[in-house]
C-alpha cells in the first residue's frame, strides 16, 4: 500500500516521472546490451542498409513529379468539374478546335514577340519578322498535326492577326479595334496595347502566337514527340535568324514538367558538399588534444549513421511503392543534421559518465550513457517523427511523401544511434583502453624512461611532456557559458532589453502572418536560369490585363424553353458579369445569340418542340449551339456559356476570383459550375491555409502529450507549448519578408518547426526546473552551462545540413533552407536567450523539490 502511494505520488504532482523512470531502466539494459556483445550492433545495421537500400533499383519507376497530381489538392472540386466537362462536352482538335473550349491547358507551344521600347510588335519590319517567325514553326510535321476546325479546313491561327494561309494578307494594324470580341478578340494576342479615344489601335508592344496541336487522338503521342523536338531545335533555330525588331521568349505545354524534374538533377553535387561540411563540423567538434582520447572517428561514425539512415529508409518505402517526390530530395539535407545532433548528445553523454567513472567497467558506462542521453534523444527523435507523420493528413500528395519519407528516415535514424553508433562507442572506449591512437590503432607509449622530442610526444601522446593523457576537464565552450553568457543574460537591464527585442520579434512575426501570400507560383518549379522564366516574365509584363476565360456550365436538363428558366439564367449571368473580376462586355452566350436570332425570326421560344427544332438550323451557321449543347432528341443535358475575366494579376485576386465565382454560382437557383484549367491550381487556396493550421494544431498536442509523458515537470512543458507557438508565428511570419509564400512546400517546413521547437526549448526549461540552485538567475546560470553549448553545436549542424541549399538555382530548395534557416535561428534565440530570461521572472515557481543532487546531474548529459 505504501509502495503504492509512493509511485502515486511520483505519477502526479509538479514530478511526473512514472513514464520517464522505467524508460531509463528499459535504456540501461539496452546499452548493457549494446557493451557487452557490440559487434552484432554494427554488423547488423550495415547489413540491413545493404539490404534495404536495393530499393533504389525501383526509383526510376516511383518518381512522381506531375505538378498537377502532386501540388494541387487532391479531392479539389476543379478536378471533379473538369471531369464533368470531359463527360458532357468532349473535345474534337482535328475537326472544331477551340481553345477557350479546351477542358485542360491543351498540347501547345507559345511565343512572345516583343518589340524594343518605342516600337510596336505591328511596325513592318517588325511584323516581317513576326511572320518569318512564324513559318519557322509552322513546318509540316506541324501541319499535319495542327488542331483544325473543319470550318476553315486549315491548323487554327496561332493568333487572330495572322493569315490563316501563307498566301492570306495580314490585316492593316491601323484598323484593328481592341480588345475586340469573339474570333477577333485580341486582349491575349497583343500586349502592351496603346489606344485612341476610340479604342483603334495605335501600338502595341507584344504579340503572343500559340500553337495548339491534337491531344485527344492517335496523333497525341506524335503531337508530345513534335513538342520535344521543337524545345530541343527552337533556340538553335532562333539564334539563327537574327532578329532586331523583336525579341522572342517560348514556352510549351510540356516545359514546365520537364523542367520540374530536372531540378532534382541540380541538387545532387550539393549533397556531396554537405557531407563534407557536415563531417569537417563534427570532427572539429569532436577534436581533442589527445591522440588517444580523440573522437574523430566517432564524428565520422555518427555522420555515417546518419546516411545508413536515409539509405534504409528511401530504400524500404522505394521498396514498398511509395511514391518519390522531388521535394523528397531535400529530406537527406535535414536527416543529416538531426542524426549530427543525436551524435552530440551521445557523445558529450558518454564522457560525462567516463568522468565520473573512470574506472567502471564499459557495461556500466554505456549504461549510464544510455540512461541520461537516450531518454533526451528518445523525445526529440519522437516529437520530429510525430510532426512528420502527422503532415502526411494533408490534401497535397508532395507534402504526404516528404512527411513520409522524412519521418521513417528519422526513425532509422534513432534506431542506428541506439545500436550502430553505441556499439562504435564500446568499440572506441576498447581501443582508448588499449591506449592505441586515433588513428593508426598502434600502441602509444609514454612511460618514465622515454626520452623522445617533444614533437613526437605531441603526435604520439598529446603532451610534449611524454606522459599519458589524463581525462579532459570541462570543455571551455561550457566554462563560457557558465562565466561569461548566463551572467551577462541575467543582468537585470539585459533582460529588459530581451523583453524589448521579444516584443519586437512578436510584433514583427504578426505583421508578417497578417501580409502572408498563399499559393504557389508555378514559375518557381523551374530553375532561375530556365527559358519559362522569361517568357512569364512577358507574359506577365504584357498579358495580364485579361486574365482566364471561365467556363459556366449548367450542369442539369432544365427546361430552357421555359421563359422563367431563360430568366433564372439570365439573372445569374448577370450576377457573375456582376463581379469586379469579370468584363461584362466580352461574355459569349450561345443562349442569348439563340434568343435574339429566334426573337428575330419569330420563332415561339416557349414551346419546346419549336425550341429544339429551331436549334438544329440555326446551329449550322451559329457554332455556339453545335459546341457548346449536350442534347438529345428531347432535352438538353448540360449547356454552357463563357465569361471574360480581368486584372487577375496575383495571388490574392486569384482566390478571390474563385471565391466570388463558386459562391455567386452556388447561389444561383439554375446549378451552375464555374470551370477553367487553371482553377485545378487556384484549388490550393482553399485549404492551404485550412490544412497548414490543422497539421500544426494537432501536431502541437501531440507534442503536449509526449511531452507531459516524458518529461517529469508540467512547468517545464508549458514552456515547451510556449516556444512552439511563438517559434511558429515568428517563422510565419518573418517567411514573408524573405518572399516565401504559404504553399505545399512551405507548409512542409511548418511542420518541421514543431519538432525543432521542441529540440531546443525542452532541455533548458527542464534543466531550469530541475537545478538545485537558490535563486532563479543562478538555476538560469546553470542551465545554460549545461545545456547552452550542445543547443548551439545542434543548431549549426542542421544549419550546416542545410545550408548549401541556398546555393541552389530552383525556388523548391531555396525555399526550404529559407524556412529551416527561421526555424533554426528562433529556435535557438528562444533556447538560449528568451526563455532563459523569461524562467528568471518566475523565481522558484515550478522549482521541484523532489530531484535530487544525482537527478541534476542527469541533466549533464549534453555537456562536454
Amino acid at each position: 500500500m505504501e509502495e503504492s502511494h509512493r509511485q502515486t505520488e511520483r505519477c502526479s504532482g509538479r514530478n511526473t516521472n512514472c513514464v520517464e523512470r522505467p524508460l531509463r531502466r528499459l535504456f540501461e539494459g539496452l546499452g548493457s546490451s549494446v557493451a557487452a556483445c557490440p559487434w552484432p550492433f554494427v554488423l547488423l545495421p550495415l547489413l540491413l542498409s545493404g539490404a534495404l537500400g536495393a530499393g533504389f533499383i525501383f526509383l526510376p519507376q516511383r518518381q512522381a513529379n506531375d505538378i498537377e497530381q502532386q501540388f494541387t489538392p487532391t479531392e479539389g472540386p476543379a478536378k471533379a468539374d473538369r471531369d464533368f466537362v470531359q463527360q458532357y462536352f468532349p473535345t474534337n482538335d482535328s475537326q472544331r478546335f477551340s481553345a477557350t473550349r479546351l477542358p485542360t491547358e491543351g498540347a501547345y507551344a507559345a511565343l512572345i514577340a516583343v518589340a524594343p521600347d518605342g516600337h510596336s510588335v505591328l511596325e513592318p519590319a517588325a511584323w516581317d519578322e513576326v511572320l518569318k517567325l512564324n513559318a519557322a514553326v509552322a513546318d509540316s510535321d506541324y501541319e499535319r498535326l495542327c488542331s483544325r476546325n473543319a470550318a476553315y479546313s486549315a491548323c487554327s491561327s496561332p493568333n487572330p492577326l495572322l493569315p490563316r494561309t501563307a498566301n492570306a494578307t495580314a490585316p492593316a494594324p491601323q484598323n484593328l479595334t481592341y480588345p475586340g470580341s469573339g474570333a477577333s478578340f485580341l486582349g491575349t494576342a497583343l500586349g502592351g496595347v496603346r489606344t485612341d479615344a476610340g479604342g483603334r489601335v495605335v501600338s502595341a508592344r507584344a504579340l503572343k502566337l500559340m500553337y495548339y496541336l491534337q491531344e485527344d487522338g492517335p496523333e497525341a503521342a506524335e503531337s508530345q514527340r513534335w513538342l520535344e523536338r521543337f524545345l530541343q531545335d527552337f533556340p538553335s533555330k532562333l539564334a539563327g535568324m537574327n532578329f532586331t525588331a523583336i525579341q522572342v521568349t517560348y514556352f510549351t505545354s510540356l516545359s514546365r514538367q520537364q523542367e520540374f524534374e530536372g531540378n532534382t538533377k541540380s541538387v545532387i553535387p550539393l549533397f556531396s558538399i554537405t557531407y563534407f561540411l557536415t563531417i569537417t563540423f563534427s570532427i572539429v567538434s569532436c577534436l581533442r588534444s589527445s591522440c588517444i582520447r580523440n573522437n574523430v572517428w566517432l564524428a565520422c561514425c555518427g555522420v555515417l549513421s546518419a546516411g545508413l539512415a536515409v539509405l534504409s529508409s528511401f530504400g524500404l518505402l522505394l521498396f514498398c511503392g511509395v511514391p518519390f517526390v522531388v521535394t523528397v530530395a531535400t529530406a537527406p539535407f535535414l536527416i543529416l543534421g538531426v542524426g549530427v545532433d543525436d551524435m552530440f548528445i551521445m557523445i558529450a553523454a558518454w564522457e560525462q559518465s567516463s568522468r565520473r567513472k573512470e574506472k567502471s567497467n564499459v557495461k556500466s558506462l554505456l549504461a549510464e550513457t544510455y540512461s541520461e542521453a537516450a531518454l533526451s534523444v528518445t523525445i526529440t527523435t519522437l516529437t520530429d517523427v510525430l510532426a512528420f507523420f502527422i503532415g502526411t493528413w494533408t490534401a497535397f500528395p508532395s507534402v504526404r511523401s516528404f512527411c513520409l519519407y522524412t519521418g521513417t528516415a528519422f526513425v532509422f535514424c534513432y534506431i542506428y544511434t541506439m545500436t550502430f553508433f553505441g556499439a562504435i562507442l564500446v568499440l572506441n572506449h576498447k581501443r582508448e583502453q588499449g591506449n592505441r591512437h586515433w588513428l593508426t590503432c598502434m600502441p602509444v607509449g609514454g612511460g618514465e624512461g622515454q626520452a623522445e622530442s617533444c614533437l613526437y610526444n605531441a603526435c604520439c601522446i598529446g603532451n610534449c611532456s611524454g606522459h599519458s593523457s589524463q581525462p579532459e576537464s570541462e570543455h571551455p565552450m561550457s566554462i563560457f557559458f557558465k562565466k561569461h553568457y548566463g551572467p551577462f543574460f541575467t543582468n537585470k537591464w539585459i533582460k529588459a532589453l530581451v523583453v524589448l527585442l521579444y516584443i519586437a520579434y512578436l510584433a514583427g512575426s504578426i505583421y508578417g502572418c497578417l501580409q502572408i501570400r498563399e499559393g504557389i507560383d508555378l514559375r518557381n518549379l523551374a530553375s532561375d536560369d530556365s527559358y519559362v522564366g522569361p517568357f512569364y516574365d512577358d507574359n506577365e509584363e504584357y498579358f495580364s490585363e485579361y486574365g482566364p476565360r471561365v467556363m459556366v456550365v449548367i450542369t442539369e436538363s432544365v427546361d430552357y424553353w421555359n421563359e422563367t428558366v431563360r430568366l433564372a439564367i439570365e439573372n445569374c449571368t448577370q450576377d457573375l458579369e456582376g463581379i469586379s473580376y469579370v468584363d461584362k462586355n466580352l461574355s459569349e452566350s450561345w443562349l442569348r445569340i439563340y434568343t435574339v436570332l429566334g426573337e428575330a425570326i419569330l420563332v415561339n421560344l416557349n414551346n419546346k418542340t419549336l425550341f429544339l427544332d429551331n436549334l438544329d438550323k440555326i446551329g449550322k451557321v451559329v457554332e455556339q449551339l453545335e459546341w457548346d449543347l449536350n442534347r438529345t432528341q428531347d432535352e438538353i443535358k448540360a449547356s454552357r456559356f463563357f465569361i471574360q475575366t480581368v486584372n487577375v494579376t496575383s495571388a490574392v485576386d486569384e482566390k478571390n476570383l474563385l471565391h466570388e465565382l463558386r459562391e455567386t454560382a452556388r447561389q444561383c437557383s439554375v446549378p451552375l459550375l464555374v470551370y477553367h484549367p487553371a482553377f485545378i491550381y487556384y484549388d490550393q487556396y482553399l485549404v492551404i491555409v485550412q490544412n497548414t493550421i490543422q497539421n500544426i494544431v494537432v501536431a502541437a498536442g501531440a507534442m503536449l502529450i509526449v511531452s507531459l509523458l516524458l518529461i517529469p515537470s508540467p512547468l517545464c512543458c508549458l514552456w515547451v507549448t510556449f516556444a512552439i507557438a511563438s517559434v511558429i508565428v515568428g517563422v510565419a511570419g518573418f517567411m514573408t519578408f524573405w518572399s516565401v509564400n504559404l504553399d505545399s512546400i512551405s507548409m512542409i517546413n511548418l511542420v518541421i518547426c514543431i519538432g525543432f521547437s521542441v529540440d531546443f526549448s525542452a532541455h533548458i526549461s527542464y534543466a531550469f526546473v530541475s537545478s538545485g540552485e537558490s535563486s532563479a538567475n543562478r538555476r538560469a546560470i546553470e542551465a545554460l552551462s549545461l545545456l547552452g553549448y550542445p543547443v548551439l553545436q545542434g543548431a549549426v549542424s542542421t544549419i550546416l545540413g542545410v545550408v548549401v541549399l541556398a546555393a541552389a538555382k530552383t525556388y523548391i530548395f531555396r525555399t526550404f533552407f529559407k524556412i529551416m534557416f527561421l526555424v533554426i535561428l528562433f529556435g535557438a534565440l528562444h533556447g538560449l536567450v528568451f526563455i532563459p530570461v523569461f524562467l528568471t521572472f518566475f523565481g522558484n515557481f515550478g522549482r521541484s523539490p523532489l530531484l535530487t543532487q544525482s537527478k541534476k546531474f542527469e541533466l549533464s548529459y549534453r555537456n562536454d
